[in-house]
């Protein structure tokens, strides 16, 4: 019998599934969930903490599982849908770091890549216009240290400090918004745990470590449905302004200024989801750590904007 994956990422603990749902368990599928019943309680917590990305349904009840992804982010995006801003928040997280694993796991896909640009135009447009947007998705730990979940992350801030900064031309911004989500794409091409505190690597896993810039970009420069501001997030997101980032030793001028910005913001939530540093404390370390290395005037509106976080 054959078997569809769908991603953990996109299921809700507070709505009813109209599909059964297996995990794979040494080469067996083992019904998790059955149609009618909910994730609510410890079941997708539990998933969640053994870092499972995916699950997986019967052929026969894809169309089930689309109109159960559709219901749920059409609601989300609605401010009238009579939801909690925390819900809502949580369902668009999910989708969107959802879309940063499809392009992670396929970049050939042009059809993953313009459905999270899509996407990415709509998430801009619902941090900029609704109080405690950003809140309700930052408000999401990455306890698990997704690398999707920190796309989002990222993302997030740099719509935020977008919006602080007086940037207000849609294009760009979801320009902005979709570079961030995809920036660390070459750690999905990289044999090194990632997540690892810096102060941890040794010599080779730094040096392994400070490619991944490169690595991505290369990668998917050659694909013609990714946008060139979007690769310059990939290849630039290391870069510091005062010429001591990886992998060129840029300054800020020759910089492209969206990867100016997500550099500033990856800095921050690399602090936060992967060295493990209170969300209080994240741009004080910065500050110490990298002074001279991000724009004063994102390190002051990043700072402001963490302390609206609990």
């Amino acid at each position: 019998m054959e078997y569809v994956p769908i991603r953990v990422s996109t299921l809700r603990g507070d709505q009813k599934v109209s599909f059964d749902a297996y995990v794979k368990i040494n080469e067996k599928f083992i019904l998790y969930i059955r149609r009618g019943d909910s994730f609510e309680g410890e079941r997708l917590a539990r998933l969640r903490a053994k870092k499972l990305k995916k699950m997986f349904i019967l052929p026969a009840d894809e169309t089930q599982y689309r109109g159960y992804l559709q219901r749920n982010i059409e609601g989300a995006y609605d401010k009238n849908s009579g939801k909690t801003i925390q819900n809502r928040g949580e369902i668009i997280q999910g989708n969107q770091q959802t879309n940063a694993e499809e392009v992670f796991e396929n970049p050939d896909n042009a059809e993953a890549y313009h459905a999270a640009k899509t996407d990415a135009g709509k998430f801009v447009n619902f941090l900029m216009s609704e109080d405690a947007a950003l809140q309700s998705i930052m408000a999401i730990e990455n306890s698990d240290q997704n690398l999707g979940h920190h796309g989002v992350s990222v993302s997030t801030l740099a719509v935020g400090l977008a919006q602080k900064l007086g940037m207000m031309d849609p294009k760009q911004n979801q320009m902005l918004a979709l570079g961030a989500l995809l920036h660390d794409f070459g750690h999905t091409l990289a044999d090194i745990d990632f997540t690892k505190p810096h102060k941890g690597m040794t010599p080779e896993e730094m040096k392994i470590y400070r490619t991944h810039p490169t690595t991505g970009a290369r990668a998917v420069q050659d694909k013609k449905h990714f946008d060139q501001q979007v690769l310059n997030c990939i290849m630039q997101h290391e870069e510091h302004i005062n010429g001591s980032g990886f992998p060129q030793g840029l300054r800020e001028k020759q910089t492209d200024p969206l990867a100016v910005i997500v550099s500033s913001c990856n800095a921050v939530d690399r602090l936060i989801s992967f060295e493990k540093v209170a969300k209080k404390d994240a741009i004080r370390l910065l500050t110490i750590e990298k002074v001279g290395c991000h724009p004063l005037t994102h390190i002051q509106h990043l700072n402001t904007i963490l302390s609206t976080l609990k």
